[in-house]
């Protein structure tokens, strides 16, 4: 009997097909399977060819190395995967998994800040997420250098959550190996890409994403006007979760960031109760069971006509789907069949805030 997780990881490891496409394809057809054999179909309606599959081989491969290095697979539908996270539409289809997956679901607050952080930066969020792990709740970050490596220090005893950019057997920074294991052995290490993967540029925005999706809010110690921290405090919002910052000196270049989100209406953080005040009325979130539809159900299909429609109102600038569905006059689901069949097609590109724009246009 074939193992079900070969399906999926071909779909999600294959060209052109995304976090959403993947989502929009399983709800649509009802599996893995049969999405892959409907792909031809739809990308020739969208203009172009099916997307090259990923090689069977490999995708088995890839199931034995993670298994040979003590880890597993959780996925977007499986009961256990992180009710928070699945409510983002980018949620990641697959998550590659070592340690203790209940600290999902126990107050998870996010902490970020400056990988140059200062001293005294580092010494707070430290005590803020020992104290925090103490009071019951989770700490997720992303063991980088700075204030990501003091969040794990402070909470690796109680309770922390790390999420890396690179495959489950990379560490990054190199002197982190030692607490990425403890985080992997006493926590739960969490990573999207597949075993062996450097932790490239380009795959940190993704890790960023994931961090603000698995945690109730997001507390930022220390950033720079333009971080990845910031991205991570714009990804929480858009989530709709708390974002909260600690102020800094306005000396400190690397508290601007910081003392600009408190102007913009991020929670001043001063405590470990600052925190649980911001986040404990929404903590029912956490338990609750994902929304998530899997049951297949009739295909909605778009006739000529509403492919015309709909392409006529794209271009290269991004424009919002809802947007797009107001101003088109169709119904949403026959909206979202024509952008998939673009974006199969190898023509549409999807941006962060639910936008799409049209390639070469």
């Amino acid at each position: 009997m074939a193992d079900p997780r070969e399906a999926r990881l071909r779909l999600i490891r294959s060209a052109n097909i995304g976090p959403v496409t993947y989502r929009r394809l399983v709800e649509r057809f009802g599996s893995a399977e049969a999405a892959i054999e409907a792909l031809p179909g739809l990308a020739a309606r969208g203009g172009g060819r099916a997307p090259q599959l990923a090689d069977p081989g490999k995708v088995r491969r890839e199931i034995e190395r993670v298994e040979r290095l003590g880890a597993r697979y959780l996925f977007l539908d499986d009961d256990a995967y992180p009710a928070l996270l699945a409510e983002m539409e980018t949620a990641p289809p697959a998550l590659i998994l070592r340690g203790d997956l209940s600290l999902a679901g126990r107050t998870p607050v996010a902490m970020v800040g400056a990988r140059n952080a200062s001293a005294a930066a580092c010494r707070f969020a430290r005590l803020l997420a020992h104290g925090l792990a103490e009071a019951g709740a989770s700490v997720v970050s992303g063991l980088a250098r700075g204030i990501d490596t003091a969040a794990h220090q402070g909470s690796i005893e109680s309770g922390t959550i790390g999420v890396i950019a690179s495959g489950i057997d990379m560490t990054f920074p190199p002197e982190n190996r030692e607490l990425q294991e403890r985080v992997a052995t006493d926590g739960l290490l969490v990573a999207e890409q597949p075993p062996g993967t450097e932790p490239l540029a380009r795959f940190f925005p993704s890790r960023n994403r994931i961090i603000a999706g698995l945690a109730l809010g997001t507390v930022v110690v220390e950033a720079a006007p333009r971080s990845g921290s910031l991205i991570t405090a714009r990804l929480a919002v858009e989530a709709g979760r708390e974002v909260m910052a600690v102020p800094g000196s306005p000396l400190d270049p690397r508290a601007q960031g910081c003392n600009l989100l408190i102007r913009e209406g991020a929670t001043l953080v001063q405590s470990v109760e600052d925190i649980l005040e911001s986040v404990r009325p929404i903590d029912s979130r956490a338990v609750r069971s994902p929304v998530v539809a899997w049951e297949g159900g009739p295909a909605v299909d778009a006739d000529d006509g509403d492919r015309r429609q709909v392409e006529d109102l794209l271009g290269p600038v991004p424009v919002a789907v809802d947007e797009l569905i107001r101003q088109a006059g169709l119904p949403s689901p026959v909206v979202q069949t024509v952008l998939l069949e673009l974006e199969l097609g190898g023509r549409l590109e999807r941006h962060a805030g639910g936008r799409v724009s049209v390639m070469g246009a």
